[in-house]
């Protein structure tokens, strides 16, 4: 993991491979972003003017490599982009900070130390930027022959450290900030880690021992509950989908309490660790990336150790439904009806449907103990991404003010979100003849359907919200911003910061 440190040094005089600076899209050209005052006036205040020269327009994304100024001792600066200058007297808003550090992060792989000289203006900025710097240097590179170093990437290491100019190193903010930066950003690369890790090595018995682990180390209860477990309990969703594999199912707890905890929520993941549609078999194209079918228990796993790890006065209980959904002779059929751990009966119309069916399930479990808000995550229908796209995840829930604020929480953080509705005609769709309900109804607004089955397994009573992250659980395009190539930890943010705003009382 990058190092982060807060430095009150000058840019001049500090030994790095780099300075970051920041350069914004004016309207008659590139302007120099303040934190970078002693670069530009080494360069007698004309870099806005040398950066307009090499191509530069301050745009957001746009890197610019140029020498360091005579006298520096570091031999490199790097401008990147951030976009529009804000407009008077406002500031460039948190994300803009979080983009450019992550991009400018991932330029300088293979460097040792890069001095960011960012617009620092308070804690929060130092957070934004040290949480876009961590996740921008991500690299997984388990599997790869490096040489000598098997944590390179393409031969060269994730940048090492971070300083960030302009910190103050002795003030309780920005120390907090950049402790909360390490702690969410090191969380979330462990959930990338889960999802870009390949199926025959992440199953839910592995993925339930790695959680064994963290909560150990950091001081989280745990309970694993394996077939035998599961069988006596009567979880017939999670262990009809895992019934075709020859790795068993698994449901995991964690809790994490806070002894001055006024609340509770409970943070529920689809952990499917591989997804070949069952006897509804997948097209071929389409199984490729289906390890990353588990990125939402990936992302409440991350949540809860967040929040241990920040001491926050909320509870928060983990529960990852941990299956593997392969077609074999006892595998679940189309048609099948499953008894739920709830109670009701689902008609299994197809195999491929399968999240719902574990998510079912935990929900009904953490219901049981009665939090103040239940949230799933799942990377849970088709449908979604193509209502949103691919980097946007779905809303729904019961409760309007509740989805607002969850919407809310996830543009605070970055993370692109919408709410989205729940019609209740939708749900006659989902009759059937022979079980209480199906796991399939109307073709169109397939993801809203998913979200109204899922409804069904909420206790009465309790706020709940599903966030379908779909589309941006897994990137299979090129790196952007902080989001690197494949796994992206979506949710975690989210969540956290849902986590937080309930400690705080600013939840009601």
């Amino acid at each position: 993991m990058t190092a982060l440190t807060l430095s009150t040094a000058a840019a001049p005089g500090l030994r790095a491979d780099a300075i970051v600076i920041g350069v914004a899209k004016g309207a008659k050209g590139p302007v120099v972003a303040p934190g970078a005052e002693a670069v530009d006036k080494a360069y007698d205040g004309r870099l806005a003017g040398v950066l307009e020269t090499l191509g530069a327009s301050g745009a957001e994304g746009e890197v610019t490599k140029l020498p360091a100024p005579s006298g520096f001792k570091a031999p490199l600066v790097l401008a990147v982009g951030l976009g529009p200058v804000p407009e008077k007297d406002t500031a460039y808003d948190s994300e803009a900070l979080r983009k450019a550090a992550g991009i400018a992060a991932r330029a300088l792989t293979g460097s040792k130390k890069a001095a960011f000289a960012l617009p620092l203006t308070d804690a929060a900025d130092a957070g934004a930027i040290g949480e876009g710097a961590l996740l921008g240097a991500y690299s997984f590179d388990a599997y790869k022959d490096n040489g000598k170093d098997p944590k390179a990437k393409n031969g060269k290491a994730p940048l090492a450290e971070v300083a960030l100019l302009g910190g103050k190193p002795r003030d309780k903010a920005y120390k907090a900030a950049v402790e909360r930066a390490v702690a969410v950003s090191e969380e979330l690369n462990r959930a990338r880690d889960l999802v870009n890790t390949p199926p025959n090595d992440l199953n839910p018995e592995s993925f339930a021992a790695i959680a064994q682990a963290a909560a150990k180390e950091h001081g989280i209860k745990v309970q694993v509950l394996d077939v035998k477990a599961l069988e006596k309990g009567g979880y017939g969703g999670i262990l009809g989908v895992g019934a075709g594999s020859a790795a068993g199912p698994r449901l995991v707890k964690l809790s994490y309490t806070s002894s001055k905890a006024k609340k509770h929520l409970a943070f529920v993941g689809k952990g499917i660790t591989y997804d070949s549609g069952g006897i509804s078999l997948k097209p071929a194209g389409h199984n490729e990336t289906m390890k990353c079918d588990m990125s939402g228990a990936a992302a409440v796993f991350a949540a809860v150790v967040a929040a241990a790890r920040l001491g926050l006065e909320v509870n928060v209980t983990g529960w990852l439904a941990l299956a593997e959904n392969m077609p074999s002779g006892s595998a679940t059929r189309p048609g099948d009806v499953l008894r739920m751990y709830s109670g009701k009966t689902v008609e299994v119309l197809n195999t491929d449907a399968e999240g719902r069916l574990v998510l079912a399930d935990a929900l009904w479990a953490a219901s049981q103990e009665k939090p103040d808000a239940i949230v799933d995550v799942a990377t849970l229908t088709g449908a979604m991404v193509l209502a949103l796209g691919n980097r946007t995840f779905g809303i729904m829930g019961n409760d309007d003010a509740f989805r607002t604020a969850l919407y809310e929480a996830a543009e605070e953080v970055g993370e692109p979100a919408w709410p989205m509705p729940m019609p209740e005609h939708l749900r006659k769709g989902m009759d059937s003849p022979t079980a209480d309900i199906a796991n399939m109804g109307e073709r169109m607004g397939g993801g809203l359907v998913a979200g109204l089955f899922l409804r069904e397994f909420v206790g009465e009573g309790i706020t709940w919200a599903h966030l379908d992250i779909a589309g941006p659980a897994f990137n299979e395009g090129g790196p952007f911003g902080y989001t690197p190539k494949g796994g992206t930890g979506s949710g975690v943010r989210t969540l956290v910061r849902l986590a937080e705003l309930t400690a705080a009382g600013d939840l009601g």
